[in-house]
């Protein structure tokens, strides 16, 4: 059994494409959508059919609900290209779900809105938080958000992120986590992908907002807004 994590895709539809590449040798049994089909990037109206073509199971993101829902007006851009249809999918993802897989029990997220912003170096309280919900103590987490990939241990459990498809930090590589079972394996993807091309794809948009900040974080990692 091979269950792919992902998440984050951004608009970024170079890295979104590089990542399908990748994935189509692994002979997935099951690919989870872990939120954030859209915002950021200039190809949210792609990025958002990819999953939905892709993907079996979605959880939201706090980008998906936000521009789903209209929130923010310097988002207009966005909404115009995704259109009513799109917009209403993503206003009704889920916000969590489980998974039980090698015998253990994952509670499954996106990150916002639900929890704070959760890191590698994220006091253990924070993850503890997060592990323990009114159904129970969960074996592990699985989440995205911080667009950093990372698995990390903590009293007997797992916190796992799949990393970010199309706006990953610090290393500006398209992310994803593969679970493998007997024996339990959790595998970071990392994968190369024409971040100019990404670049160019937004200087072309340009009325995409914070378009700047955008080609720095896929060019060099570093977040910028």
């Amino acid at each position: 059994m091979r269950i792919l994590f992902l998440g984050d895709l951004h608009g970024n539809w170079p890295a979104t494409l590089a990542m399908e590449e990748a994935i189509r040798g692994l002979d997935a049994d099951d690919i989870w959508f872990l939120g954030d089909a859209v915002g950021k990037g200039p190809s949210s109206d792609l990025t958002c059919d990819w999953v939905r073509t892709h993907c079996r199971h979605w959880i939201g993101g706090n980008w998906d609900y936000g521009v789903g829902g209209r929130e923010f007006s310097e988002d207009g851009f966005f909404w115009d290209q995704l259109g009513e249809e799109r917009l209403s999918w993503l206003r009704g993802l889920p916000p969590e779900d489980e998974l039980t897989f090698s015998g253990l029990r994952f509670r499954l997220f996106h990150g916002r809105p639900l929890t704070p912003l959760l890191m590698a170096d994220s006091p253990r309280e924070e993850f503890e938080a997060v592990l323990v919900t009114d159904r129970g103590r969960f074996d592990g987490a699985i989440f995205a958000d911080s667009h950093r990939a990372f698995v990390r241990t903590l009293n007997g459990a797992y916190v796992c992120n799949a990393g970010s498809v199309g706006n990953n930090l610090g290393v500006p590589r398209a992310h994803a986590l593969l679970l493998e079972d007997r024996p339990l394996r959790m595998t970071i993807l990392s994968v190369p992908y024409d971040n100019e091309a990404a670049a160019e794809d937004a200087r072309k948009a340009k009325v995409l907002p914070h378009c700047d900040a955008y080609i720095r974080e896929v060019l060099t990692g570093v977040y910028s807004r």
